[in-house]
């Protein structure tokens, strides 16, 4: 009994350090369509004028999207896109595009 207890705790203290805003990639897909204008539908950008999303690290973008939408970092469409975002479209958004395939580096 004592085992499972143990067990159980540790579970728990597992569960709690996850971060409550994990996004949805499948969520993320279904609210990209605005971003597919620029970044591609996949986040390949098809033009070097916007950068590719696709394969970078969700904390990264969510960052970024944050940054976006506190004006903290400045881009006139940007900031218009992320200011209605919320913290869970951000989320969502983020592993969605951190779940494509982008960038490949040869060796």
């Amino acid at each position: 009994m004592k085992t499972q207890a143990i067990i159980a705790t540790a579970i728990l203290g597992v569960a709690m350090t996850m971060p409550a805003w994990a996004g949805d990639a499948n969520a993320g897909k279904a609210k990209s369509a605005v971003c597919a204008a620029c970044h591609g539908p996949d986040g390949n950008s098809p033009t070097s004028a916007f950068p590719k999303l696709a394969g970078q690290n969700d904390d990264y973008l969510a960052q970024a999207l944050k940054a976006y939408k506190n004006k903290v970092r400045t881009n006139a469409i940007m900031n218009g896109q992320a200011a209605g975002l919320s913290d869970q479209d951000i989320a969502d958004l983020s592993a969605y595009f951190a779940s494509q395939t982008g960038l490949k580096y040869k060796y």
